[in-house]
């Protein structure tokens, strides 16, 4: 199986093109392929797959999977990997490509180098909903409710309030309220001080598979600095902390410009690196810009894809 290997910002993939028939992958082993290529030690190591294949919507599809083997809707740093993967393999001559995700079809432009390849990509991430939907359970009587046991280091209270579903965690004793969005994928964004001091692991794991979010969450630790200007961590179901996250860093975005913390055009602070979001003010529509950097090209042998 012959592959690709692509970061944005430190979020690294490995890419495989199912487009020819020259790489083939029964529909059943995909998590297997994932959680073996992906893992650091006995594989090639990376934050997750993207498969490459064709599309009746759009130029092309794109399948996300997490270092677990479960499925992404969504990955604002794959899908620039993924638009520079197709555009230097000459799979398309297009610098504006339409790409069918399970989040939706993604607008994509490349901008390229003086050698022609990619370096940097722009995406319509299309528009954040602070909305219900099926990646957040919320009960009637969990509403307003009191905290009455300030030890717990699960969800206490629920709060809607100006079309926003905010949860409430007291986590080894310390409270942390955030807001839950969607980008097409679900995110839990929580906004703090000395942001590098805080466990992630600890905070991530216990939201992310907290009984309210049924296909797990996403979860965004970000500190506001200016009115231009956003640090952020990131939890990442199904893979961990990553050094990126693009659909984070427009739900990060949305989230502070909707309560008026920044201006609607940020650079997000990764610890990969940086991202410009800007939030379209007439049509609501969040861009993401960022880089995107081939590491290297590979084989493996298929036989070895199980041992995980």
């Amino acid at each position: 199986m012959e592959f690709t290997k692509i970061h944005g910002l430190g979020n690294d993939y490995i890419y495989i093109n199912l487009l020819t028939g020259k790489n083939q992958i029964a529909e059943k082993d995909i998590p297997k392929v994932s959680r073996f290529m992906s893992n650091r030690h006995f594989g090639v190591g990376a934050d997750g797959i993207i498969l490459i294949e064709k599309s009746k919507l759009a130029d092309f599809k794109m399948r996300i999977f997490n270092q677990d083997g479960s499925e992404a809707e969504m990955c604002g740093n794959g899908i620039r990997g993924f638009a520079k993967y197709v555009y230097d393999n000459k799979l398309t001559t297009k610098k504006e490509i339409k790409i069918e995700t399970l989040a939706g079809i993604k607008n994509v432009k490349v901008y390229t180098q003086a050698n022609g390849k990619v370096q940097t990509v722009q995406v319509n991430m299309g528009k954040a909903s602070f909305a219900k939907n099926k990646d957040i359970i919320i009960n009637e009587n969990e509403k307003d409710k009191e905290i009455l046991n300030t030890q717990k280091t699960i969800k206490n209270y629920v709060n809607e309030k100006n079309n926003t579903i905010k949860l409430e965690y007291i986590i080894n004793e310390k409270k942390y309220t955030g807001t839950y969005i969607s980008i097409g994928n679900p995110h839990f964004v929580i906004f703090e001080k000395n942001i590098e001091e805080l466990n992630l692991e600890l905070i991530g794991k216990t939201i992310e598979n907290d009984s309210h979010f049924p296909n797990r969450v996403n979860v965004e630790i970000a500190q506001i600095q200016d009115l231009g200007n956003i640090k952020m961590r990131v939890w990442e179901r199904g893979s961990g902390e990553t050094f990126s996250c693009g659909t984070g860093a427009c739900a990060v975005t949305k989230v502070a410009y909707s309560y008026g913390l920044t201006r609607n055009a940020v650079k997000v602070h990764l610890k990969g690196g940086v991202l410009d979001i800007r939030i379209n003010k007439l049509t609501d529509e969040i861009y993401m810009t960022g880089m995107t950097n081939k590491v290297f090209d590979g084989k493996i042998e298929n036989e070895l894809v199980g041992i995980i």
